[in-house]
């Protein structure tokens, strides 16, 4: 394709070249050809993504808008309006690459007022939001963007991965069927498939994971699942390599949590810090990123003071963030400052009804023998979610504790059973 003279390729032959040019990490040449896209016409989604992620700005969006070529004369109004609304569209991108998601998500949520329905927009929202970690509202807006187009796509594996983290294995099961008929190849469908096999079988669920990069080795949902999947199997340094391979495309919020968590599974303190302080410096005023920090600080009982002051920035920052609620309450409790813990929690508890934030509530109850706070708080939590497991399983052991039993003592069943084969044994000797 380089062969083609420039000016005599189309704008098919820019784009594909430009993805060409991207894939082989030849970002110069990428960015002139997909600057050729644009003049020849201003509307190619693809182009203004991938633009938008290797740097450039809204205002250099704009002049390249400008070259464009103009061919009805005078723009009537209802045209203006069209392109006032599409620089809007593009600026929501720039925030977006530039790790601005509260910016980017307010112009898209502005633009949701102006084209209701509209499923592009509706799922670029939820991607947002289930970036920052507001999964309720992605897995509505998720559903939106079903009910109107059944077939679609796009972001369905992070779709999968919200109704896993919600243990909502009933509507997990329905996508991902309905992904399988209607395109069992995609990447998306392999994460969603590794998603619903987390639960049984995260080996299984590895090998979906590796067929959607097999199938796709630029999709970055597949690398994030890789990554946590091998976290779980107690592989952080795969983990690593998989997060690694995530920011090289585009690194977000997720790949830098998933490599502070693996680099902190390895002991590699050091390196945990280096790249959570890397995400708060890309991410200006990010409280996901303040709260990262906390983690690697909170680590250590020397550096508990200092994620104390991350978590409460964070805090300040986001009033509104768990994440940083829950480390801040478990960092309370690591110092043995239980009443405070319950004091940040119950605030929270009666501003969001979150089945997390219960769950912590109880835990810590239970903790200081609170056991009837405990009970109501842990029903709370499967009020809110009927699937939480952390809650059923807490739940179990609270009910072993009011009566009296020790939670960690081994079943009875097992005690049977284990008598069981033994008496198997007996027998078969006597045979």
């Amino acid at each position: 394709m380089e062969g083609i003279p420039s000016k005599v390729r189309t704008l098919k032959m820019n784009l594909m070249l430009g993805k060409l040019y991207r894939i082989s990490r030849n970002s110069r040449s990428a960015v002139v050809c997909y600057k050729e896209c644009l003049r020849h016409c201003p509307y190619v989604f693809e182009a203004i993504t991938a633009l938008a992620e290797m740097g450039l700005s809204a205002k250099e969006f704009s002049l390249l808008f400008s070259q464009a070529p103009n061919r009805g004369g005078k723009l009537p109004s209802d045209s203006l309006d069209a392109q006032r609304w599409w620089n809007w569209y593009v600026e929501a991108q720039c925030c977006i690459a530039s790790h601005d998601y509260k910016g980017g998500l307010d112009i898209y949520l502005e633009l949701m007022q102006r084209f209701p329905n509209n499923v592009h927009i509706l799922l670029e929202i939820a991607k947002v939001e289930a970036i920052i970690g507001r999964n309720d509202e992605a897995i509505m807006n998720f559903e939106k963007a079903r009910l109107i187009d059944p077939n679609i796509m796009t972001y369905m594996d992070e779709y999968a991965i919200l109704l896993k983290t919600k243990f909502d294995y009933i509507k997990l099961n329905k996508l991902v069927h309905d992904m399988l008929h209607i395109d069992p190849a995609r990447p998306e469908t392999c994460v969603a498939l590794a998603a619903m096999w987390e639960r049984k079988d995260e080996r299984k669920a590895l090998t979906y994971a590796e067929k959607s990069l097999r199938v796709d080795d630029r999709h970055i949902t597949g690398y994030i699942m890789k990554g946590n999947l091998h976290l779980s199997l107690n592989r952080p340094d795969m983990a690593v390599t998989d997060f690694r391979g995530a920011q090289e495309l585009r690194a977000d919020l997720r790949s830098y949590q998933g490599l502070v968590r693996a680099y902190l599974a390895l002991a590699k303190c050091k390196d945990a810090l280096f790249t959570a302080r890397e995400a708060m410096k890309v991410m200006h005023q990010s409280a996901k990123a303040l709260k990262l920090v906390g983690d690697v600080h909170a680590i250590s009982s020397s550096g508990r003071e200092k994620a104390r002051k991350f978590y409460e920035s964070a805090i300040r920052l986001e009033p509104g963030f768990l994440g940083a609620a829950l480390a801040l309450a478990d960092l309370h409790v690591a110092e043995g400052r239980n009443r405070e813990a319950v004091t940040l929690l119950e605030r929270y508890v009666r501003q969001w009804a979150d089945d997390s934030v219960n769950i912590k509530l109880a835990q810590v109850y239970a903790a200081t023998n609170m056991l009837n706070d405990a009970l109501f708080h842990y029903q709370c939590a499967l009020r809110i979610n009927p699937q939480n497991e952390a809650a059923k399983k807490g739940l179990e052991r609270l009910e072993k504790q009011m009566k009296g039993v020790d939670p960690d003592a081994p079943e009875e069943d097992e005690d049977n059973e284990a008598d069981d084969i033994d008496a198997d044994q007996d027998d078969a000797e006597l045979l």
